[in-house]
């Protein structure tokens, strides 16, 4: 579920169709010269779940460059872009990629003079994304260190309606006039808090990935913007202190359910955000988790909208029951298993007392239930206890008032923190 403070940013003038998450590649990715060690593979470093957006007009660039600020997590000497046109019914046209490391911190998007470099796709700087499919760029020779932030900008020279987007980024990202890809500033005509039509970065890496398949919380509600305090991002720095090489890839998606798609009702103020939420978690598995480069681990987070959802933002013929997320968690570590990845299972945070109408006694009995067979039915490989971590310690129902941003659901930047303190790094080795 998003916050107020989401929507209220997504709901302000043209934000709320902010652009989409992805370019596509329609020619195999021509190989980079000089190629470092071959026991070097591609690791994602860092990505966005891409979404459709609602049923209003969406905002059209046209003749523009968006640069977005991303916080990588692994490093490498090489790089390659993922964009997106998932969700478009037509082709889009991008007609120039670049990347540079960004200057400075915060909301800076300015880029370390030096690093600008071209990114191409097929050998060819202008790419045509197909409908309903990414895109892979070629190689790109640039030492990104892990932690690194990377600045990544697209220009887009015809009109172009964004209708692929990550709706929340907790990042500042600009729109400029005219192809300003290589500028080191630009004078932005728009801020704007959404990833448009890109959805990964990986780098040439001996480690591999793990891939947080979450919700709000684990897309970083509510976090402070351009700080990077998400909590798969602070898992990614104790990952580096520990010296273990693995990259982070964070696919969660606001509102973001296990087992349902967004259903608002009719009329209802949900269909003018309820898109955002993104296919259910089974649904988007293979495209979100299996498809990360190097992916070897998955961390799954999920089924709190599943109980909060029926009846607030969503039908309540569509409220599950214990059985029913515990067999949707069963299908995950089953894909999971069939590719190969470790499957590491979380568990639900408490929320009594939220703000969001998500707590009832019925739903606190399911949580229990499902929190119970995470944390002991032997089905996961590893298991994650946020309940545990994040209780109230005179009230375990609720959120650790130290943790809570102000909902009752979602952890502010302390409660992120102890999230990532709270992961054991021995799954990871």
């Amino acid at each position: 579920m998003p916050t107020r403070r989401e929507l209220l940013a997504l709901t302000s003038g043209a934000a709320v169709t902010a652009a989409a998450s992805g370019l596509a590649v329609p020619t195999a990715a021509a190989a980079s010269p000089g190629h470092v060690d071959d026991d070097l593979d591609w690791v994602a470093s860092w990505a966005a779940a891409p979404t459709t957006i609602p049923p209003t007009p969406p905002l059209v660039l046209a003749a523009q460059t968006v640069r977005h600020v991303v916080h990588l997590s692994a490093g490498g000497d090489e790089l390659r872009i993922r964009v997106t046109n998932e969700f478009g019914t037509t082709p889009l046209r991008v007609g120039a990629v670049r990347v540079a490391l960004r200057a400075g911190t915060g909301a800076s998007t300015a880029i370390v003079p030096g690093t600008d470099r071209r990114v191409t796709f097929g050998n060819r700087a202008e790419a045509i994304v197909p409908a309903g499919a990414p895109l892979l760029s070629d190689p790109v020779r640039l030492h990104v260190a892990p932690g690194a932030d990377l600045a990544v900008s697209l220009f887009l020279p015809a009109r172009t309606p964004v209708t692929t987007l990550a709706a929340f980024a907790f990042q500042d990202n600009v729109i400029a006039e005219g192809d300003v890809t290589a500028a080191r500033t630009l004078n932005p005509v728009q801020t704007i808090g959404q990833y448009l039509f890109l959805s990964g970065v990986a780098v040439r890496d001996r480690g591999s990935a793990i891939v947080t398949l979450g919700d709000s919380i684990t897309n970083g509600a509510n976090t402070q913007n351009n700080l990077n305090h998400r909590w798969p991002d602070l898992l990614a720095a104790r990952l580096r202190a520990a010296g273990l090489e693995r990259g982070v890839a964070n696919v969660g998606i606001s509102g973001n359910r296990l087992l349902h798609d967004p259903n608002p009702a009719p009329g209802s103020d949900a269909e003018t955000f309820a898109n955002y939420f993104g296919h259910s978690g089974l649904r988007r598995f293979d495209r979100d988790v299996v498809a990360q480069p190097g992916a070897r681990y998955l961390i799954v987070l999920l089924g709190v909208n599943d109980l909060g959802h029926p009846g607030t933002v969503a039908p309540a013929s569509e409220v599950v029951t214990a059985d029913d997320l515990i067999a949707g968690h069963r299908q995950l570590i089953a894909r999971a298993h069939a590719a190969g990845i470790t499957a590491i299972g979380a568990t639900i945070l408490p929320f009594k007392g939220d703000t969001l109408g998500f707590y009832s006694e019925a739903n606190e009995r399911k949580r229990d239930v499902l929190n119970r067979w995470i944390r002991s039915g032997g089905e996961y490989d590893g298991v994650i206890d946020f309940d545990r971590a994040m209780g109230d310690p005179g009230d375990r129902l609720r959120l650790n008032p130290a943790y809570d941003s102000g909902d009752g659901l979602h952890p502010n930047d302390a409660g992120m923190a102890a999230m990532a303190d709270a992961v054991p790094l021995r799954l990871f080795k």
